[in-house]
C-alpha cells in the first residue's frame, strides 16, 4: 500500500481493479482519476530496446575508414543507408526516424553507452534503469525518482507516468505512484455482469469512474488482440501500445515507458526477415505512431522521447553471422522539443587499436549527459535534485544540447 493514499481510496482501488479485470487491463490505470494536464506541459517517453541493440546496424558509420574490414557482411544493406551527418547513415530500414531527422526532429547519438561495462543483460539493465553506476547500487529506477522531483516547485505536486506493460518496470519504480496498462487476453464479460456492476457503483463515484474508464480501454484492447486490425498484421502490439502511449500523453500523463524485448542479435543478424530487421521495422513503426498520436493540439511539440538499449554489440562479425555482447552502441532523442538534424558523437573510430578490449566500440558518451538536460530543462528537475536524488554520481559528467531554444 502507498502510504500517500488514504486508505479508503486503496480499498475503492482493490475492489475496482478486482470487478474490472476482465475488462482489458489489470492496471491501476483502470481505477486511476486523475486530472487533465495543462496544455503547455512537457512530455517524455522512453522507449526501452531489452537485449542490446547493436548500434552500428542501426546507424552504420559508413565513412569511417576501417567500417567495411570491421563489419565484414554486416557492412552489406539490402538497400542503400540513409545519409546523416558525417560519416555516419541510418538503416535502410527506419525510414521514419530518418524522415524525423531530415525534419530536425530527431538526434542520433552514438559511440553512447553506461559507466558499465561488463556484458551481463540483467547487470546492465538493472543499471540502465537504476541510473547509478554499477548493478544494484540502487535499488529504484532515476525516472521514478524524477517524479517526485520535477515539475514547477519541484516536489509540490509529482509527474504522472503510465507504463505500458503488465507491471510497472524498474526504471519508474519510486516514491510515487504509476499507472500501467496492457492489452488484456482475458475472455469478455458478460453483458449482465456489467451492468450489476453500473448498479451496483452507481452510489460511489470513484467506482462508476473506475468502471467507465475501464470501459472506454476495452475497444482498444480488443483492437491489441486481432493482428487483422494494424499495419496489415505486422507486429501489432507494439504499435498499438505506441498509440496508446500517446493517447496517455496527451490526456494525463505527462511520462510514459514503453518497452521492446529481443534485440539479443547473436545469430543471422543481416537476415532480411531476420529479428533484428523484423525489430527495426517495428521501432520505425512505434516511433512513427508516436509522433502521429502527438500531432494533435500541438502536443508533438512539447514531446521528448528518447531510445536507449542497455548495451552494445562487439563491432566484429561472430562464427554465427550475429554480434555478441558489447559496449557502446547507440541512442536516439527525439520529438518537436528536440533540435534534431544532428549525430551528436565524439566518435572513437572502429579499427581494432581504437576499439575496448580490441572488441567493442568505445563509450565516448556517457547516457547520463543525455538523460541530465533532458531532466533538468525539459521536466525541470532541478539541478540539486540531478546530483543527489535522480542521478547520483553524475554531476561532473558534461549536458549534451539536445533541446530547442
Amino acid at each position: 500500500m502507498n502510504p500517500a493514499h488514504p486508505f479508503s481510496t486503496h480499498r475503492r482501488s482493490l475492489l475496482a481493479a478486482a470487478a474490472l479485470l476482465p475488462l482489458g487491463t489489470a492496471s491501476r490505470l483502470a481505477v486511476a482519476a486523475g486530472a487533465a494536464l495543462a496544455p503547455d506541459a512537457p512530455r517524455l517517453a522512453f522507449v526501452l530496446l531489452r537485449g542490446g541493440l547493436d548500434g552500428l546496424q542501426a546507424v552504420p558509420a559508413i565513412g569511417d575508414p576501417a567500417f567495411a574490414a570491421a563489419r565484414g557482411m554486416l557492412a552489406q544493406f539490402t538497400a542503400p543507408p540513409l545519409q546523416l551527418q558525417g560519416p555516419f547513415a541510418l538503416n535502410p530500414l527506419l525510414p521514419e526516424l530518418h524522415t524525423m531527422y531530415t525534419r530536425g526532429e530527431a538526434a542520433v547519438l552514438h559511440a553512447v553507452g553506461l559507466a558499465y561495462r561488463e556484458r551481463s543483460h540483467f547487470d546492465a539493465q538493472q543499471v540502465l534503469e537504476s541510473g547509478g553506476s554499477r548493478p544494484h547500487e540502487l535499488d529504484s529506477g532515476w525516472l521514478g525518482r524524477a517524479l517526485q522531483a520535477g515539475g514547477p516547485g519541484g516536489q509540490a505536486r509529482p509527474l504522472r507516468a503510465v507504463a505500458l506493460e503488465t507491471a510497472v518496470p524498474l526504471l519508474l519504480r519510486g516514491p510515487v505512484a504509476v499507472d500501467t496498462w496492457a492489452p488484456s487476453v482475458l475472455a469478455e464479460p458478460a453483458p449482465d455482469l456489467l451492468a450489476r456492476l453500473q448498479t451496483l457503483y452507481r452510489s460511489d463515484p470513484e467506482l462508476a469512474q473506475a468502471l467507465a474508464r475501464a470501459q472506454s480501454l476495452r475497444d482498444d484492447s480488443a483492437m491489441a488482440a486481432n493482428p487483422a486490425t494494424v499495419a496489415g498484421g505486422r507486429n501489432t502490439q507494439a504499435v498499438v501500445l505506441a498509440r496508446k502511449a500517446a493517447e496517455f500523453l496527451q490526456a494525463s500523463s505527462q511520462i510514459a515507458v514503453l518497452e521492446m524485448g529481443g534485440w539479443d542479435s547473436h545469430v543471422n543478424q543481416a537476415a532480411p526477415n531476420g529479428a533484428l530487421s523484423n525489430n527495426l521495422r517495428t521501432l520505425d513503426a512505434v516511433l512513427a505512431a508516436l509522433r502521429e498520436g502527438l500531432q494533435a493540439r500541438d502536443t508533438w511539440q512539447r514531446t521528448v522521447v528518447v531510445v536507449a538499449t542497455e548495451f552494445g554489440r562487439e563491432v566484429a562479425v561472430n562464427g554465427s553471422q550475429g554480434t555478441d555482447h558489447g559496449s557502446g552502441g547507440a541512442a536516439f532523442v527525439l520529438g518537436g522539443a528536440v533540435r534534431g538534424g544532428r549525430v551528436l558523437a565524439d566518435w572513437p573510430g572502429l579499427a581494432p587499436a581504437q576499439r575496448t578490449d580490441g572488441r567493442d566500440l568505445r563509450v565516448t558518451t556517457d547516457l547520463r549527459s543525455a538523460l541530465r538536460p533532458l531532466l533538468h530543462q525539459h521536466l525541470r528537475v532541478s539541478r540539486a535534485a540531478l546530483d543527489s536524488v535522480v542521478l547520483p554520481g553524475s554531476a561532473a559528467l558534461p549536458s549534451l544540447d539536445l533541446l530547442r531554444a
